[in-house]
């Protein structure tokens, strides 16, 4: 298979295993602790673990995206907010 098209660096292999990775984490963990804890936050509806790990991503893509554009620093600087941010959804949301 010719990959050539895709500008695959090493950032970009390394995100995408990550994201398979939490994917795959969320779903073994789903299997020995089935129910996915569902809880309400501060949204005001329930959530369940996969719920906030999609919000984590989701508001992680938009975070990522304004310091792109506004920021325009190294995204290293991001991905600890990133990070800030994905512990407060899984500890408020």
């Amino acid at each position: 298979m010719d990959l050539s098209w895709m500008a695959w660096t090493a950032p970009t292999a390394t995100f995408f295993i990550v994201i398979a990775l939490l994917i795959l984490s969320m779903g073994i963990w789903e299997y020995f602790v089935p129910g996915g804890s569902p809880r309400m936050g501060i949204l005001r509806f329930e959530t369940t673990r996969g719920d906030r790990l999609f919000i984590s991503l989701l508001g992680s893509a938009f975070i990522c995206l304004f310091w792109l554009g506004i920021v325009g620093l190294s995204l290293w600087w991001a991905l600890a907010v990133c990070v800030a941010y994905a512990l407060c959804v899984f500890r408020w949301v």
